[in-house]
């Protein structure tokens, strides 16, 4: 018995020991992480990957922004902050060690202020011409952090150099399309789009110069030109479809060649995105029809303007002369105009007595027999033709 006790002593001794020497090749590390505006980082993780034996451990901070992982082997990590699923710091080689935590700590101020002074150094380095950093600037740099600054600034050099190219050939482009010049415009639009073609604005004017460009030209080249002035409005609004403007200048391209059924489609959808504006959009189609002898669909642009702004006085005049034109005369010259015609001028009138065309309305209104009110005062000669607003 005495023998028996002897040896479960000695067993739970060498257990103790055993239990004693595991526990004390264990480490721990600890830390504090603050953000960005130097208060304290809730919630933030702190991945611990092991380096010489593969082991993965993580924790997050708590309200005042500390964490601590115990139970560690002693070993080799690279301590990883993480936040909001964002790598934003790392400690790479860190050892551990017995007895007290290792502490590493994070503060992502410091961290901006330093990404700060490198920016500005970059942009330093640039201005000056060079694409490499000095021995002074790159003293407190990781050879990683060193790397990605000189890529960073040699793309940035090549980025700078093709947007003064672009910028140019837009400006270009620009000053032709001003004074009409529009073959210089064209080539310029041209060249820049191919130098960068997400630039929405280069498509749009690209488009307005191949338009008038194919104006000065005829038969199967003015088509040509026409047709790459349409694929350009396109690609302007496939880039940015929410500009009202694209879609109302691509519908007037689209109606001077004739498609008049996917000019009233893309007013529409401008009317929609820019309904203060939706009157304009339609009356502007009804006077390109007007001029292309095109009356009946000229007739519905005027009066979709009228549904979209009531008060619209030169849409309410010209869908007047679009109902004088469907007026009855009989064999005794008796005009019996369409329902609407007398109120469309005289609401014209009464919205501008003194507007280009109320000479004309007063004509109309008493050729109908309509009565002139004795208000409408001072008016101005009417203009020939229609003209978009």
């Amino acid at each position: 018995m005495h023998l028996k006790l002897s040896s479960t002593v000695k067993a739970l001794a060498g257990l103790l020991l055993l239990s004693f020497a595991a526990s004390a090749q264990t480490s721990s590390l600890a830390g504090e992480v603050k953000g960005e505006d130097g208060a304290p980082l809730k919630d933030a993780w702190i991945k611990i990957e092991r380096k010489d034996i593969k082991g993965s451990y993580k924790v997050k901070t708590n309200k005042k922004g500390e964490y601590f992982h115990a139970g560690l082997p002693l070993g080799q990590y690279d301590v990883i902050l993480e936040v909001d699923g964002k790598v934003r710091d790392q400690a790479k080689n860190v050892r551990t060690r017995l007895g007290d935590p290792t502490p590493i700590n994070f503060d992502l101020k410091q961290i901006k202020q330093r990404q700060d002074a490198q920016t500005a150094a970059m942009n330093a380095r640039q201005a000056s011409g060079s694409t490499t950093l000095t021995k002074e600037e790159a003293r407190d740099m990781s050879p990683e952090e060193k790397a990605a600054i000189e890529k960073a600034m040699k793309e940035r050099e090549q980025s700078m150099a093709k947007n003064k190219a672009l910028n140019d050939a837009f400006n270009a482009g620009m000053e032709a399309l001003k004074t009409q010049q529009f073959d210089a415009a064209a080539a310029a639009f041209t060249k820049a789009s191919e130098m960068d073609p997400k630039q929405h604005v280069v498509w749009a004017n690209l488009a307005e110069a191949l338009m008038g460009q194919a104006k000065s030209k005829t038969g199967d080249e003015q088509k040509a030109i026409t047709s790459k002035g349409l694929e350009a409005y396109s690609k302007a609004i496939e880039l940015k479809p929410d500009d009202a403007g694209y879609h109302n200048n691509y519908a007037l391209a689209l109606a001077r060649s004739g498609k008049f059924p996917e000019a009233q489609g893309e007013l529409t959808k401008a009317a929609q995105m820019d309904p203060p504006n939706a009157g304009r959009y339609f009356y502007n189609l009804g006077a390109l029809l007007v001029n292309s002898s095109q009356l009946e669909p000229a007739g519905e642009a005027f009066k979709k303007a009228l549904e979209a702004d009531p008060n619209y006085a030169d849409a309410h005049y010209q869908f007047g002369i679009y109902l004088i034109s469907k007026a009855k005369i009989d064999d005794k010259g008796k005009v019996t105009p369409e329902a609407g015609t007398r109120e469309a001028f005289e609401k014209y009138l009464a919205l501008k007595p003194d507007g280009p065309y109320a000479e004309s309305a007063k004509g109309m209104l008493d050729t109908l027999g309509g009565q002139i009110a004795t208000e409408y005062k001072n008016p101005s000669a009417p203009k020939k033709g229609v003209k978009k607003k």
